[in-house]
């Protein structure tokens, strides 16, 4: 009879979950807390265990082998029952408890920020990572509970509920428009510097939503932070299309004009996404319900 491998230790599969969520032993380690020699042991002892290779090593980056892909989807999956269990025990002193991972856009609003970090000092048990890019996350792949999106979410399986609406209009500073010209129709942007986003959180947009078509357009300016848009459009880089309610105090003391406002004057929305799940962790639930509650800094569009 062959003897009985020892079993995988919790802590072995959160140093190595933690490894391929971060990308590196260095961030891994900040952000567990941890020496980096620590995890470097503890993963060392867990493919040891194993008799497989998980990952392979660079200097600057680690990359899943085949079996480590699989085996991070079962580990992922081992430390969420985990947490669950834990949270379950928990239940009746009513602490809050687990991991929560948060995707959201680069956004500034210290009422948001005030949220989140409320949240954080009323639940210390709850081990929480807040990620700000615009990279449209796969929930599963990515292993993240709750995201902020632009729109409504349509994938299959996901929830969308949405926070806030607003109006996005175009905008440019008289000292462009007196350069370039003021265009007259849509058409006319394609002769202009359209200040604009990033595709998927990777890839300068295009194109502009107007009222009833998609316009191509392009610039010499690309940044997915709304606040640093708005000021390149305050410079007088380019036309913009940013939030009316950022936009309106330069509008009215005339730094700034409004744009082919029937045409690019659009409806847009924050939303909050999370995977529909018959129980959702009771830490997730709670930081879903305090995004529903909360008040944007800034007046909304109604």
């Amino acid at each position: 009879m062959s003897p009985i491998a020892p079993s995988v230790e919790n802590a072995e599969l959160a140093a190595f979950v933690a490894i391929v969520d971060a990308g590196s032993f260095t961030q891994a380690a900040r952000e567990m807390r941890t020496a980096r020699a620590t995890l470097g042991r503890r993963l060392a002892r867990l493919e040891e265990r194993l008799g497989v290779r998980l990952l392979l090593r660079t200097t600057r980056s680690v990359t899943l082998t085949e079996i480590g892909e699989s085996f991070y989807a079962q580990a992922r999956r081992a430390l969420e029952a985990v947490a669950r269990a834990e949270a379950v025990a928990r239940e009746e002193s009513g602490e809050l408890s687990g991991s929560l991972r948060v995707t959201m856009p680069p956004f500034d609003d210290p009422a948001l920020d005030e949220l989140i970090l409320g949240f954080a000092e009323r639940h210390p048990a709850v081990r929480m990572q807040v990620h700000l890019g615009t990279r449209r996350v796969d929930f599963l792949r990515d292993g993240y509970d709750v995201a902020l999106r632009a729109g409504v979410a349509s994938d299959p399986g996901l929830i969308s509920r949405r926070l806030f609406r607003n109006r996005l209009i175009a905008v440019a500073a008289p000292s462009y428009l007196a350069r370039a010209g003021t265009p007259s129709s849509v058409a006319d942007l394609a002769d202009h510097s359209c200040l604009s986003g990033f595709e998927r959180g990777e890839l300068p947009s295009r194109v502009w939503h107007a009222r009833a078509r998609q316009v191509p357009v392009d610039g010499s300016f690309f940044t997915n932070h709304m606040p640093l848009l708005y000021q390149a459009a305050l410079r007088g880089i380019g036309i913009a299309q940013v939030p009316d309610v950022l936009a309106s105090e330069a509008l009215e003391d005339g730094r700034l004009v409004h744009v082919l406002p029937d045409e690019l004057t659009i409806e847009s929305s924050l939303c909050v996404v999370y995977p529909e799940r018959k129980l959702l962790p009771r830490q997730v639930r709670a930081f879903i319900d305090a995004l529903l509650a909360w008040t944007p800094a800034f007046p909304t569009s109604t």
